[in-house]
């Protein structure tokens, strides 16, 4: 099954190898795709690869570690991972689709703009960062559309 990642994606969670769960809105599924591998398809659907938005952000950001990437611009799409971007473990978040989150030990629990919570391993100030840096991209690409 292929994917493309839509305004209504929330994350998309490594399962075991070769797999991924998507959670979206309303609904999830499994995939036999892995997430890395749904992102780059999604990007390259969207009219780039992810390579391409990994370098742009980087361009906009600074040289950063987990650069957030604007997966596709009229929505504002951008995701951004936990780990690195090709690890067997990285979850991609869509900063759009986060409401509120909260601290679980090491890891993180996530609220939802649909009110479901999810536990991603990811400390907490991981994902201020990663939302922080989510947001100065998606403010500087809207003022360069100016």
């Amino acid at each position: 099954m292929e994917y493309e990642i839509n305004s209504e994606t929330l994350a998309i969670i490594p399962l075991q190898k070769g797999k991924s769960k998507i959670l979206e809105l309303n609904d999830e599924y499994e995939i036999d795709l892995t997430p890395y591998k749904i992102m780059e398809n999604s990007c390259n659907y969207y009219g780039s690869s992810l390579t391409g938005r990994m370098e742009g952000s980087k361009s906009i950001l600074g040289s950063i570690y987990k650069a957030p990437i604007m997966v596709e611009e009229t929505n504002n799409l951008i995701f951004f991972p936990t780990t690195a971007t090709d690890g067997e473990n990285n979850v991609w978040i869509c900063s759009n689709n986060v409401l509120n989150y909260q601290k679980n030990g090491k890891k993180t629990i996530i609220e939802w703009i649909n009110n479901t919570k999810t536990e991603i391993d990811i400390p907490v100030i991981s994902l201020e960062m990663q939302l922080l840096r989510s947001a100065k991209l998606k403010n500087i690409t809207q003022q360069r559309k100016k």
